[in-house]
């Protein structure tokens, strides 16, 4: 008969090689001080966010900075939770919601982030899978779960950060492998998960988003294992959905903060884009859809097309009254409040970013509610509707007067022809016999933790670990490591030493 300790033993533990005797002490918070002494999570401060950080003389956030304030924001939505008698039974029922567990879990989320952010992410997957022929391809959130893993070479345990199964549970954003975990596959269900559908120009490739490759797919189950039963099979734990809020609240703040500061964001065009919408939102409306994609560029059609896309993925929620109330909100608070004030850099300045970005977080925080029957676009933890409306627009306003620059696409396609070439250079070394004995020896060692995952069976098993451990290799640079390593390989760079080849 199972004892009352044994369901927290299996949370803590589930594949983990910690003893019982560890409950006395905390286990989550051993966690967190692991992934924080990583040199996996040292090197986030030199990974993109939004904007590179290595040379732009730009005080921008970098993966480092978002993670600290993804676990802030994280912490304080499971606390609050924590302190809420009208959640306490439901989170027990659902697997429980533990502040420590909440916050490793955010500090971890981003290790697996490649060099240049999410334009390094869909490189190096594309890569993967059309010249490496890795079908798992690359995943920031599947590499984040990789690094965490324990892996063993020769029974020697040589990556892995050993986290117990509630922080590792916690990290599966997306608990599904790419193609065919759990089954039936969620990129089946009507409506798909969030994340789980295929790209549209891409349908036969699986999930876009996905929290494991198949090597992890064994470990996954195991830190699922104390949640069967209590969730679906392609849910998120509690603790996984209060992350995943928690970066969903933090994007949409300090990304509009960043912008703000560097003097992208301009009240101007904000204002044009958001007031026009309100003024002729009746007559947008009646705009077919052919229409409003030719008037891409009129004032307000961009975010009438948002309206519509709320409605077409999330008409759960979307509502077209909270929807409007959301764009009133953010033009008083954005438009004529922060914007209002062109940044200068004097104390006056920041302290009025900080009152904004504290103000929204705040904001968002105390809107945070549980639900026992979410939707399937959704988690149990989850904003109120008019929050959920008020981040969906400041998103929009990074996206559209941001990501969407000409300036930043140009700077973009430079840097996804360097992962290009790298890559290939690599696999050229790994090719070349007379150079084995003097490959990096992170490389080496990567391609023999590939070569033992794979079965003794697989077709091109050498090639394929080969392709996994540059894929590896690479996703494992900071920016500056990986421009860095190609001048040296491409014989542009004097410096006889360089720090890509360690992390």
């Amino acid at each position: 008969m199972e004892t009352p300790a044994e369901p927290r033993a299996r949370r803590l533990f589930g594949g983990s090689a910690r003893a019982l005797g560890d409950l006395a002490g905390s286990p989550f918070r051993a966690d967190r001080d692991r992934i924080v002494a990583s040199p996996f999570f040292t090197r986030l401060g030199g990974v993109t966010q939004v904007i590179s950080p290595g040379g732009s003389g730009l005080l921008v956030h970098n993966r480092l900075t978002h993670s600290l304030k993804v676990a802030q924001v994280a912490r304080a939505i499971a606390e609050r939770l924590a302190a809420d008698d009208r959640w306490r039974g439901l989170l027990e029922k659902l697997g429980g919601c533990d502040p420590d567990v909440v916050e490793a879990a955010a500090l971890a989320h981003d290790l697996g982030h490649p060099p240049f952010g999410h334009l390094g992410e869909r490189v190096l997957d594309r890569l993967a899978r059309h010249r490496l022929g890795l079908a798992d391809g690359f995943e920031g959130n599947a590499q984040s779960y990789r690094i965490v893993t324990s892996t063993e070479i020769r029974g020697a345990a040589t990556t892995g950060l050993d986290l117990t199964a509630a922080v590792r549970a916690a990290l599966l954003k997306y608990p599904w492998t790419r193609l065919d975990h759990p089954d039936p596959h969620p990129r089946h269900l009507d409506p798909p998960p969030r994340g789980a559908a295929a790209p549209p120009d891409d349908q036969d490739s699986g999930s876009a988003k996905f929290g494991a490759y198949r090597t992890e797919l064994v470990d996954l189950r195991q830190a699922r294992e104390p949640f069967a039963g209590r969730i679906a099979d392609w849910q998120q734990t509690v603790e996984a959905s209060v992350m995943d809020t928690a970066d969903d609240i933090a994007y949409a703040i300090h990304d509009v903060e960043d912008f703000y500061r560097v003097g992208v964001l301009q009240q101007g065009a904000v204002a044009a884009e958001l007031t026009a919408w309100q003024r002729e939102n009746g007559h947008f409306r009646a705009v077919t859809e052919q229409a409003l994609v030719g008037a891409a560029r009129r004032p307000g059609a961009a975010i009438e097309r948002l309206r519509r896309q709320l409605h077409r993925k999330d008409g759960w929620i979307a509502d077209d009254a909270a929807f409007a109330a959301a764009v009133e909100h953010v033009r008083e608070e954005l438009v004529e409040g922060l914007l209002a004030m062109p940044f200068d850099g004097s104390i006056e300045a920041e302290q009025y970013v900080a009152r904004f970005s504290a103000r929204w977080t705040t904001r968002f925080v105390d809107a945070i509610t549980v639900t026992g029957a979410p939707s399937v676009r959704s988690g149990h933890v989850l904003l109120a509707p008019a929050q959920w409306h008020e981040v969906q627009v400041l998103k929009f306003v990074h996206h559209r007067f941001v990501l969407a620059r000409p300036d930043l696409a140009l700077h973009q396609r430079g840097q996804a022809r360097l992962l290009g070439t790298l890559v290939e250079a690599l696999w050229e070394w790994l090719l070349d016999p007379e150079e084995e004995s003097r490959l990096p020896r992170r490389l080496h060692d990567l391609v023999e933790l590939a070569e033992a995952e794979l079965h003794p069976r697989t077709p091109d098993r050498v090639g394929r670990a080969r392709g996994r451990a540059i894929i590896d290799f690479v996703a494992q640079l900071t920016d500056g490591q990986a421009v860095a390593m190609l001048d040296v390989l491409s014989g542009r760079s004097g410096a006889l030493w360089t720090d890509a080849f360690v992390l």
